[in-house]
């Protein structure tokens, strides 16, 4: 048998968890963001909880055990290819495919290079360039450009590894947006959000005080649920498992659409300790404009 094809479940049972609320997408300033990047109304969180320890090898049983289960089928949400409105899946998964992410980065300082290598100026303001084109993105700041010219001088700035990292990955969605995206001139809302997004999905827990996510040498703020002490070496870090995720009926891609782009994707970030999956979903197309 295939990895991610159905067989031995692994026994996990899901329950959907409608009252958690992620508040990274729900406050005015950040519906405002996701507006003006073309992404309000297109991209969502919803988070379940199951019942068995989570096993980060058996990622695939997980992954297909979560898309059989009668809890999630009626709940999990997506945009329909057809109407454009939100529904549920409607089609048997035959197949899984779930991609680890790696989730290690502690600190937005993890961006300071931007500044450092004259993408982004002292001031915020992202560097200018000559209007260029990869396909469906038009390029018209070094900021783009670095995300997704490969031969760019610039491009190399974060290297493979560093690309993979969720962090990065929620950076440039953000900053791709959606089909009519408005491209901000300054790098502070593409940090902020990612920023709001990291914390609120990425929850494990800590022992004693920690900053996540500090935004070079200013405001720092602390999540009780994102990191924790490992007891044994003392070194804080985040327990949270990622994976970005592609289902399979029998006709081809049915999750997160029928449609393949860069910018739809799904990722599960799995809570060992709480035994939560969030599920962050964007499918790319128009947003809504009001």
């Amino acid at each position: 048998m295939a990895a991610g094809e159905p067989g031995d479940l692994g026994g996990y049972y899901f329950r959907f968890l409608p009252q958690k609320t992620f508040q990274c997408l729900s406050t005015p300033e950040t519906t405002s963001r996701l507006r003006q990047w073309s992404m309000l109304g297109r991209v969502a969180a919803q988070a379940f909880g199951f019942d068995q320890t989570f096993q980060a090898y058996r990622k695939d049983e997980f992954v297909m055990a979560f898309f059989k289960d009668p809890n999630v089928i009626p709940n999990l949400q997506l945009l329909s290819d057809s109407s454009g409105q939100w529904t549920t899946l409607g089609t048997e998964v035959k197949k899984i495919e779930a991609i680890n992410v790696p989730c290690t980065q502690l600190s937005m300082s993890f961006f300071n290079r931007l500044y450092d290598e004259d993408i982004v100026r002292d001031n915020g303001h992202i560097v200018k360039c000559l209007d260029s084109f990869c396909d469906p993105f038009p390029i018209s700041d070094e900021l783009r450009k670095m995300l997704l010219v490969e031969d760019s001088e610039k491009y190399e700035v974060f290297s493979q590894p560093d690309r993979e990292e969720f962090l990065f990955c929620l950076f440039k969605h953000l900053c791709l947006g959606g089909a009519l995206c408005q491209y901000e001139d300054v790098l502070h809302p593409y940090l902020e959000t990612t920023k709001l997004l990291y914390k609120d999905l990425v929850r494990v827990t800590w022992n004693g005080p920690y900053n996540l996510l500090r935004v070079n040498v200013g405001s720092s703020l602390r999540n009780q649920h994102s990191v924790r002490k490992n007891p044994q070496t003392k070194k804080i870090q985040i327990t949270s498992s990622v994976f970005k995720v592609t289902a399979y009926d029998g006709a081809g891609v049915c999750y997160p659409s029928t449609k393949s782009h860069e910018q739809t994707f799904s990722y599960f970030i799995v809570d060992p300790i709480k035994r939560h999956v969030h599920v962050l979903y964007h499918s790319y197309g128009v947003g809504e404009m009001s």
